[in-house]
């Protein structure tokens, strides 16, 4: 089952607290290789909202989609987290493999596709285009980011693909 989400308010800002701790006195760098936290897709997700707002509220409406793509790779990657830029997803129909079924615009920790945008307005194509890119991935979240928006609050759809709230 896919289910389409639209964000209204912004309800994660308190939780990201939890998410991203604050480094500790006395811990420059000192990282424990190895035992990374596994995160959910709904971690990363909270953590791809609040980079698309510092990203937005920096730059502002009106640019290419890949000027955005940039630094919210940036941004994302800043929080500590693997990102991947216009990667190829092989799809596979009947006995046939096409080895570039469609390029995602980014994959953060191999979980979560964003699609980004930056049009005057969102079309039920671009929404179903994120839903298709999910079930033929395999994955259960993504986000279809306008940055054309005034607010960015406006341009974030979260979709899903049978993914446990």
């Amino acid at each position: 089952m896919i289910v389409l989400v639209r964000l209204v308010r912004w309800i994660w800002i308190d939780e990201l607290i939890e998410v991203i701790p604050p480094r500790r006195k006395g811990a420059k760098g000192q990282r424990r290789k190895g035992k990374k936290q596994k995160m959910t897709e709904n971690d990363i997700g909270k953590i791809i909202v609040d980079a698309s707002l510092v990203v937005h509220r920096a730059l502002g409406p009106g640019l290419l989609e890949m000027v955005y793509e940039v630094a919210l790779a940036h941004e994302i990657q800043q929080r500590g987290l693997k990102v991947q830029r216009q990667v190829s997803i092989p799809i596979k129909y009947a006995d046939i493999q096409f080895h570039e079924g469609f390029r995602a615009d980014m994959i953060v920790e191999d979980k979560v596709i964003i699609e980004l945008k930056a049009v005057e307005k969102v079309t039920g194509t671009h929404k179903k285009q994120v839903q298709t890119y999910l079930k033929l991935s395999g994955r259960k979240l993504g986000f279809l980011l306008n940055f054309n928006e005034e607010l960015i609050k406006q341009g974030i759809t979260r979709c899903v693909n049978q993914l446990e709230e």
